[in-house]
């Protein structure tokens, strides 16, 4: 198995004069890029993909999604994913950079919208009835306008793309609406904790660490992860070491026991029963997954 590093937005063929973007019909890339997306990839931008027919799986950061007619999905930069799809699987995908976005809206941060604020926010939203085909019609637009040469293209596809993170937004909070939580202080305390946890998370692994980082207490640490993620701190931290240590199984392709101490885990036999314990199977048995043929 091949190694696979994180793609880069120009690795992409352009369809249009416009730097850091990217859009296609979801059947058309599949054709054009599916050397890459075969297993499971992250990329450094922002990626929403709208699947119109077909079906199948969507896995990210190895967790897995059904695909039917209707499902959304917004992905972070970094984020690992893969699919298996049907034959006759469409839709619509555009992804773009944050300097992209930063461009049009100097004001606004991308990570006020719910599906971008969180890595452990849900990936996926199932618009219904009019909500779809207005959802379907943005999409669409981005595609059609991306093909033209017309003037003010670019300020017109981020509008677009702005309406369709608005629209989707109002979706995300309608089924969660205790998400609306980035509005207040638990949610920049929640997103200074993850920057915290993406800087020393393979050192450091006590929520007493990054509660002192936050100047708060590790008992108010655990509220407001709670409040905000339904999870402990604990859990935080341990939830990125062992994405990572699966992004490494698969695609560094190294043993199980350097990855083990590159994640300041000396005790090789200890660091796979707790894999085992979090994520439900041996390293072994996961990495079989992406193994096969």
């Amino acid at each position: 198995m091949k190694q696979v590093a994180i793609l880069d937005i120009k690795q992409f063929p352009r369809q249009s004069s416009i730097n850091g973007f990217y859009a296609n019909k979801l059947k058309d890339h599949l054709i054009t890029s599916h050397k890459d997306i075969v297993l499971p990839h992250s990329h450094n931008f922002y990626l929403a993909i709208l699947f119109t027919h077909g079906s199948g799986i969507h896995e990210v950061d190895f967790s897995i999604y059904h695909i039917k007619p209707g499902s959304l999905f917004f992905l972070n930069p970094g984020q690992t994913h893969h699919w298996e799809l049907s034959e006759d699987i469409n839709g619509y995908v555009f992804f773009h950079t944050q300097e992209f976005y930063n461009l049009a809206y100097t004001q606004a941060n991308i990570n006020q919208f719910p599906f971008f604020y969180s890595m452990h926010n849900l990936p996926v939203l199932y618009p219904e009835g009019d909500s779809l085909l207005h959802i379907t019609s943005l999409f669409r637009q981005v595609y059609e306008e991306n093909l033209t040469e017309k003037i003010l293209k670019q300020q017109l596809i981020l509008n677009l793309i702005n309406l369709i993170y608005i629209q989707s937004t109002r979706i995300y909070l309608l089924h969660n609406p205790a998400d609306d939580i980035n509005r207040n202080t638990y949610y920049l305390k929640f997103r200074k904790l993850e920057k915290l946890v993406e800087e020393y998370f393979k050192t450091e692994k006590s929520p007493a660490f990054y509660a002192d980082k936050l100047n708060i207490s590790p008992k108010h640490l655990n509220r407001i992860t709670q409040s905000v993620s339904g999870k402990t701190a604990t859990d935080v931290i341990l939830e990125r070491v062992l994405l990572e240590a699966r992004k490494e199984l698969v695609l560094q392709k190294r043993n199980f026991n350097e990855i083990a101490y590159g994640l300041g885990y000396n005790d090789y036999a200890y660091f796979s029963r707790l894999f085992k314990n979090k994520t439900g199977e041996t390293p072994s048995v996961f990495l079989s997954r992406y193994t096969k043929g």
